[in-house]
């Protein structure tokens, strides 16, 4: 029996949800709430020292880090491939899936918290966010959400994130020129790995950055007709209060991201 510990608007949990949708894969739920810490509690860190989501138990074996945990139910799972079968594809789509660990996941943080999250974390008292600084193990990602949280889209790597996604969107571009999926003619783990950043980038307002962009905008297109999306990512989301925030913040926002960009 497969559980995923997850969160609603979570980038990594959104990633497992759609493989999983697209497999047709069934699991028991365990909805973490963020914003009130339950993804720092003992409990919680015994299960994922990183205290992060999502978290995959599979007949009581753990599976960290949404990468792997979706090669994992590639590879557990048979029907509805979502990796060709041919060396050289699969490396084609492993340079997609790596892209959130280089640099992408870490600037999607910064740009959350710079624009939106960051009013929730300052509506705390200070000792309620003391205590949540706390409950972050790694020290640079602490920093980089301390730093977002207090000097919001002045924060030092705001624009370092949006030429990072700059350069994405690019590439993903140039991909999606030549054929339909980032890796081929089919859907991959490529396609899933990334599809929940660009949802984030929307739901921040960031979308320009696919303005001149019509293969990229068609994918996107694309994947929100796939019933997975609705299964994996409309389903959890339609109502959630940080999406509305998100779509504010991001909106009032706009026009310094914009500036920042073009300066940069």
């Amino acid at each position: 029996m497969l559980e995923l510990y997850h969160s609603e608007t979570s980038v990594c949990s959104c990633k497992v949800r759609l493989a999983l949708a697209e497999k047709h894969l069934d699991y028991t739920s365990h909805v973490l709430n963020l914003s009130q810490g339950e993804h720092q509690t003992p409990a919680y860190r015994r299960l994922n020292p990183n205290a992060v989501v999502p978290t995959l138990v599979d007949d009581g074996l753990v599976i960290i880090e949404s990468t792997v945990i979706n090669e994992y139910l590639d590879e557990r799972f048979e029907p509805y491939p979502l990796r060709p079968r041919d060396a050289a594809g699969r490396a084609r789509v492993r340079l997609w899936t790596r892209q959130p660990d280089d640099g992408v996941h870490e600037m999607t943080s910064v740009l959350s918290f710079a624009i939106a999250f960051r009013h929730l974390l300052r509506a705390k008292s200070p000792e309620e966010l003391a205590r949540h600084y706390a409950g972050i193990p790694d020290r640079a990602r602490r920093a980089r959400i301390r730093d977002a949280v207090e000097n919001g889209v002045k924060a030092e790597l705001t624009g370092t994130a949006l030429r990072r996604f700059e350069r994405l969107a690019a590439d993903m571009e140039s991909a999606l020129a030549q054929h339909a999926w980032l890796a081929g003619k089919e859907l991959t783990l490529a396609d899933v790995g990334l599809a929940p950043y660009i949802v984030r980038l929307a739901q921040l307002k960031l979308d320009f950055l696919w303005r001149d962009r019509p293969h990229l905008a068609a994918w996107f297109d694309a994947w929100r007709q796939r019933p997975a999306y609705t299964a994996a990512l409309t389903s959890w989301i339609a109502d959630n209060p940080a999406v509305a925030l998100m779509a504010q913040s991001g909106a009032a926002a706009l026009p310094e991201l914009e500036a920042l960009l073009e300066q940069d």
